[in-house]
């Protein structure tokens, strides 16, 4: 039974003042290039170890909102994406920036970042409870199809190579696999290192792979200081901007339904969700080449969209038990060292932990939105921290953090090792996220393949009475089959295109 008197634990000092500063630094990580919502709710994963689940989840859902909002701080005045999510942004940000009405790119972006997260919060509320009751059907077969599901679509996004992104998730899984079986306590892969009887933990491997991996990547600009754009930013001008909002009413809810749709696909989140918004806003707009140049829409869609796939990366991590995006697999691992399993039992057994991460997601997108419009030049001086003074602290931090897991230096090794594979994956092109992904899910995905096996009697044949698994199966070959197919007919077209221009020069 639902205790909603628990709703109010959100507005005991103590966590009001967690969610106020971890808006406000999600807002700071989010406005430094390079420092992307993952770092920021990365780096307290460990910290909240010592902290109550329930007061944990409040610091990492208010870091989340305020780092995929702050992003548009440096897409505006700066031309580069605070994160990923961001990218959209800068198209009409800047151009907008540069002709001197930053302040209205800035008023434009926050008060859309706001909307899409508000509409974002109805679609978790409603969605998540259905979406809980009908995943209490699943069972072993469910599950497995789930998870090859979940990679299919990882996989079928991974850039350029698809054999890459498969890769990748084989070496997660294959990591997933190391230390003892769960179902038969069999000891797989150690090479007789007995740190490794229970596997590469989570935390460590997440941490390194995105932390080291991104502070190496950036090391050969690390001495470059930032030129920002002079922006005045006023509250006047906010409530002005926010007023004309009513014009673009269509676009906030265009966008915020893309947001919402694709943060619920397992493992795509923001990142794609504002670049569909504004394609889609610019191809349904009466002057598509005013985009790109200053045009307010441009930033409405993208920021509207970001933020919105954020409550939909949280559905299906709540009910299902898988991240929607890299931030929420974070998150998962939060869980996991709180012993809580998101899935579709969470609201059963944790409803009143449920209502309290729905209270603390409200409550951070009003914070989000007063901070930044109080206190935007904090973080606009924000950009002016050299880099190479803040990524030394962000390792220190990193290394404590894994080391106060299990007050194991094993861990450490672990972040340190994985860190470096993270940089070497990304400069050959391999994704990470496919093989992150098949160490979190692989002995999940490993224990509900062998108890499918032993219902259906030592075969396979007992998928086919299971509609639920033969749809993400079905699902699964469906969005592999799509993708190739995607990528063949842009290879064709781009052939045609070079044929024909060869032609013309030719000609010529």
């Amino acid at each position: 039974m639902l205790d909603f008197s628990q709703i109010l634990y959100v507005f005991e000092p103590l966590n009001l003042l967690l969610m106020t500063v971890g808006v406000f630094g999600g807002l700071i990580v989010g406005a430094m290039p390079g420092l992307t919502s993952t770092m920021a709710v990365a780096l307290l994963v460990p910290i909240t170890f010592g902290m109550t689940v329930e007061m944990g989840l409040v610091l990492l859902m208010a870091v989340y909102i305020g780092a995929i909002s702050g992003g548009l701080v440096s897409a505006a005045l700066l031309n580069i994406p605070g994160t990923p999510s961001s990218v959209a942004t800068t198209f009409d940000a800047f151009p907008m920036a540069k002709r001197g009405e930053a302040g209205k790119a800035l008023a434009y972006g926050v008060f859309a970042s706001f909307l899409g997260s508000l509409l974002s919060f109805f679609a978790l509320a409603l969605l998540a409870p259905i979406l809980g009751a009908f995943a209490l059907r699943f069972g072993p077969f469910e599950y497995f199809a789930l998870v090859v599901f979940t990679l299919s679509c990882i996989i079928s996004i991974s850039g350029k190579s698809q054999v890459k992104g498969l890769l990748s998730a084989c070496v997660g899984l294959l990591m997933a696999m190391v230390g003892l079986s769960n179902t038969d306590g069999v000891t797989r892969f150690t090479f007789g290192f007995s740190a490794l009887q229970s596997g590469f933990a989570e935390m460590p491997v997440l941490i390194g792979m995105y932390a080291i991996s991104q502070v190496l990547m950036d090391i050969a600009d690390i001495k470059k200081p930032f030129k920002i754009i002079s922006a005045s930013f006023t509250v006047r001008e906010f409530c002005q901007t926010a007023a004309r909002f009513r014009h673009s009413v269509k676009n906030v809810i265009r966008s915020s339904l893309i947001g919402i749709g694709i943060g619920i696909l397992p493992g795509v989140g923001p990142g794609l969700s504002n670049i569909v918004a504004y394609s889609t806003a610019k191809s349904s707009d009466k002057d598509p080449d005013s985009f790109g140049q200053g045009n307010p829409d441009g930033i409405i869609a993208s920021e509207t969209a970001n933020n919105a796939a954020t409550g939909g990366a949280m559905i299906p991590l709540l009910t299902l038990g898988i991240p929607g995006d890299v931030t929420t697999m974070m998150m998962l691992g939060a869980f996991m060292i709180h012993g809580v399993q998101p899935g579709p039992l969470l609201m059963r057994d944790h409803g009143n932990l449920v209502l309290i991460i729905l209270s603390a997601y409200f409550i951070s997108n009003i914070l989000m939105l007063l901070l930044q419009v109080y206190f935007i030049r904090v973080l606009i001086k924000s950009l002016l921290i050299p880099r190479f003074i803040l990524y030394p602290v962000i390792l220190g931090l990193c290394v404590i953090g894994c080391y106060a897991l299990n007050s194991s230096m094993t861990d450490v090794w672990i972040f340190l090792g994985t860190g470096l594979l993270g940089y070497v994956f990304t400069r050959l092109g391999f994704p990470l996220l496919p093989l992150v992904l098949g160490l979190l899910l692989g002995r999940m995905a490993e224990t509900q393949l062998r108890v499918s096996i032993v219902m259906g009697n030592g075969s396979l044949a007992g998928y086919l009475d299971r509609p639920i698994a033969l749809a993400f199966l079905a699902a699964a070959a469906l969005s592999v089959g799509f993708s190739l197919y995607s990528k063949r007919k842009a290879r064709l077209r781009r052939e045609g295109l070079a044929a024909a221009l060869a032609s013309e020069n030719a000609q010529g």
